[in-house]
Parts: structure tokens; sequence; C-alpha cells
């Protein structure tokens, strides 16, 4: 049971960036539109009340430009990395482009390699197995549902997300 909601979690998981980009692409809207509601009603203000007003239009436009900054850094960093990884050679550009996956790679050789030592530790003992229950019992420490579970959110995260991409 537990495998099995690990795993509807880690495909739950691998939409959550599409979630949360429209979300935070709903905020940036209603962001724009407040802004431009606060210019209209300051530059109102500003005819009404002279030149008092000004300074404040000022520092809002001075936040706007701030953030748009903030974007461009950002994208100059990615264009950066992309012109590095054009210059680097092919083995580092393709291990940048993994270096997410090498976790799961390191935890799922890490699950073959405890299950293939316990198997063998096993067929090693055979006096630790005198009935079906027996080796039961010994599937179940070897396959937990703690493991399952782990295992199951990796592969539902990784392979459940191809679908939340299609459009």
């Amino acid at each position: 049971m537990l495998s099995l909601i690990s795993t509807l979690g880690g495909l739950l998981i691998s939409g959550l960036p599409k979630l949360l980009e429209f979300f935070q692409d709903k905020a940036d809207k209603k962001h724009e539109l407040a802004l431009a509601e606060m210019q209209t009603i300051r530059e109102k203000e500003l005819t009404a009340m002279g030149f008092a007003a000004q300074a404040k239009v000022e520092e809002i436009r001075s936040d706007q430009i701030a953030m748009q900054t903030d974007a461009q850094m950002t994208q100059a960093a990615l264009e950066h990395d992309a012109k590095v990884l054009e210059k680097a050679s092919g083995w580092a550009s393709t291990y940048v482009a993994t270096v997410r996956p090498t976790v799961t790679y390191l935890f799922v050789l890490e699950l073959i390699a405890i299950n293939l030592y316990l198997t063998y530790y096993l067929f090693a003992h055979p006096n630790l197995v005198n009935s079906v229950d027996d080796v039961i019992k010994y599937a179940d420490i070897i396959f937990s549902p703690d493991e399952m579970s782990m295992l199951g959110g990796i592969i539902g995260f990784w392979f459940g997300s191809r679908n939340w991409g299609k459009k």
C-alpha cells in the first residue's frame, strides 16, 4: 500500500513544477494588473497634487526596473552556462545534463547491491530457510515496504512526468 502511495506521490510531485508555474503566472499577471492600476491612480494624483507624487511613481518604476534586472541576470547566467557547456568536452556536458538523475542512479545501484548481497547471504546459509514461510519472511526483509516506496517514488517521478509536459 505504501508503495502505491509513494508511486502516486512521485507522479504528482513530477507535475509540481507545471502546477507552480501556473500559479506563478497567475500571480505575475495579478501583480502586473495591480501595478498598472496603481500607476493610473498615481498619475491622476500627480496631476491633481502636482509633483509631490512624482517621487513615488519613480520609486515604483525603480522597483520594476530592479525586477527586470534580476530576470535579465538570471537569463544571462543561464546563457553563460550554455556557452561554457558549448566549449566543454562531450562527457562534461553529458554529466551536467545528468546531475539530478545521478542521485537516482546511486540509489538504485545501492538498492541492487544490498539486495544481491542479502540474497547471496540467504543462499550461502541454507539453514536460515526451512519453509516457504521463511522465504516470504526474508523476501519481506529484502524487499521492505519502505525500500519499495522509495523506489516507487523515484520511478513515478522520473517516468510519470512524461505526460505532464505534453500539450
